[in-house]
């Protein structure tokens, strides 16, 4: 092995290290044991879906914390009836498993259920700081919002790198999967030049077939690296095959390693629906289990 392989080897192991992960309410139910999969103090994002009940939110950051994992979990702004309602669920989640991260999204619904139709009007409200939460999660958009126009997102965001640095509280940015690196890259760089100072979370999706990743990528409006899955899709055979995201992470890593304004620190994974399959990669990437191709990607020894 060379050295400029033994180094990008190294940088991706490194890009990769301090993955975090996330589930849903309803896929938890069906994971035996999260000790069985993930090292203790993973962390591990619980989502918050239009139309759930917080309750399953709060039971599951519960197991978590009991199995000694780091839960964070998802809230959602226009999904929130009232202050109030905040309020009780943050004093429980503070009172029953001492959180304090979380994730603050604006939620997939375009009426607003209660007095929130924005991030900002939640930060606003203290009261995540009142009940221990120190480290806060905001949304990013790499390809674009399908829902806010562009000057919109950047005045947001903007808004947020001010409200950070008035308050004790570490914020930093957690973007939607993606399956090409050229428009985060792209991103990155345009919103650093309008001022973002906010370290990045970039998503990345797990193992799944072009089949699935396609249903979730039309779900989650997924934008312009989405011709990645239909160069992939225009050969039917290859619809149920599955798919590692090895191209885009040793092309994010090379740009981590080579540019030293990179704004991304952290990698989040998307298990969509396979998190034992997806953690095996991540641990084997991380383990530094893999070999480089020589035409770009590289194969995970599993």
């Amino acid at each position: 092995m060379t050295t400029d392989v033994m180094q990008e080897h190294e940088n991706i192991r490194r890009f990769m290290a301090g993955c975090t992960v996330e589930v849903t309410p309803g896929g938890a139910r069906k994971i035996d044991s999260f000790r069985a999969i993930l090292k203790e103090g993973t962390t591990v994002y619980v989502t918050f879906l239009p139309g759930s009940d917080f309750a399953d939110t709060v039971e599951c950051v519960q197991r978590l914390s009991a199995e000694g994992m780091n839960p964070v979990p998802h809230l959602a702004a226009r999904s929130i009836p009232s202050k109030q309602f905040l309020e009780e669920n943050l004093k429980q989640l503070q009172a029953e498993t001492n959180v304090r991260e979380a994730l603050l999204i604006g939620g997939g619904v375009t009426h607003p259920v209660g007095e929130f139709d924005s991030t900002i009007q939640v930060l606003q409200t203290d009261l995540l700081q009142k009940y221990g939460i120190r480290k806060v999660g905001v949304a990013g958009h790499p390809e674009g919002s399908p829902d806010i126009p562009p000057a919109e997102v950047t005045r947001a965001l903007l808004e947020k790198n001010a409200w950070a640095k008035q308050n004790d509280v570490e914020m930093y940015i957690t973007t939607q999967f993606v399956f090409e690196a050229a428009p985060v890259i792209e991103w990155d760089k345009r919103i650093r030049a309008e001022g973002n100072e906010l370290p990045i979370h970039i998503g990345i999706p797990g193992l799944a077939t072009i089949k699935t990743l396609l249903r979730h990528a039309q779900a989650c409006g997924v934008g312009p690296s989405m011709r990645f899955l239909t160069r992939q899709a225009a050969n039917i055979a290859r619809l149920m095959t599955t798919q590692a995201p090895d191209q885009l992470v040793r092309d994010l890593a090379s740009y981590q390693a080579n540019d030293p304004e990179c704004g991304i620190n952290l990698v989040h994974l998307y298990p969509l629906g396979g998190l034992e399959k997806s953690v095996a990669w991540m641990y084997a990437v991380q383990n530094g289990e893999f070999e480089l191709k020589p035409k770009g990607g590289f194969d995970v020894k599993l």
